[in-house]
């Protein structure tokens, strides 16, 4: 029988760099999935339903809410975006280790509804770095720049929540360290309550001299 997967929350700033992570760990290692949203947004040239999102309609999103089909959810800019509680747990049940990209609030929503989940924090090893990244990628004014560095103070009032930071200073090494979290938690006590129940059992046919 497998052994059911691990479901991993991952935030961090914005300039972190989660998505170069994120896409590393996939290509090191084949055990995780990447937990797709659902979103009622109109999808972008390219974008393919079940692969960067699962579209739908408003009326069908707010259905999903209602039935609780949904581990967390928000309003920005007019439209939902959300976590399918089908697609996660089917992909656990397969054995799948399941990453979550999300910020702090859907984060904390997720650990509600999932007390087992792994929460990580990724973070560059200072504010200078941060702020040199935002700057180099060149993709932004001052300005913006600047705001989300804000966003990124009131973002470390957070961090508490969360079960470990991993400090993304060497992408190789961040990579490495946020795997072994992964497996190392699937060993605590409380992932592996089936495996416990087991040899409990075994244990008690052998104080009865069944064995």
């Amino acid at each position: 029988m497998k052994n059911k997967g691990i479901l991993t929350v991952v935030s961090g700033f914005s300039g972190a760099g989660k998505g170069t992570v994120m896409k590393k760990l996939m290509e090191n290692y084949d055990n995780y999935a990447l937990s797709i949203s659902m979103t009622t947004r109109a999808p972008r040239p390219g974008e393919t339903h079940g692969k960067e999102y699962f579209f739908s309609t408003k009326e069908e999103f707010e259905q999903k809410i209602a039935a609780e089909q949904l581990l967390e959810y928000a309003c920005y800019c007019d439209n939902y975006y959300g976590t399918p509680r089908e697609y996660v747990e089917e992909q656990l049940a397969a054995g799948k280790d399941v990453i979550l990209e999300i910020e702090i609030q859907g984060a904390l929503k997720i650990k509600e509804k999932c007390p087992d989940c792994l929460l990580l924090f990724i973070t560059p090893p200072s504010a200078q770095e941060l702020e040199r990244r935002l700057v180099s990628r060149g993709t932004e004014t001052m300005e913006v720049i600047q705001q989300r560095l804000a966003r990124a103070v009131e973002e470390s009032e957070g961090i508490e929540a969360y079960d470990y930071i991993v400090i993304n200073d060497d992408l190789d090494t961040c990579v490495k360290e946020l795997h072994s979290l992964v497996q190392n938690a699937k060993n605590t006590v409380e992932c592996r309550a089936e495996f416990i129940k087991d040899i409990r059992e075994e244990l008690k046919q052998f104080s009865k001299g069944e064995k």
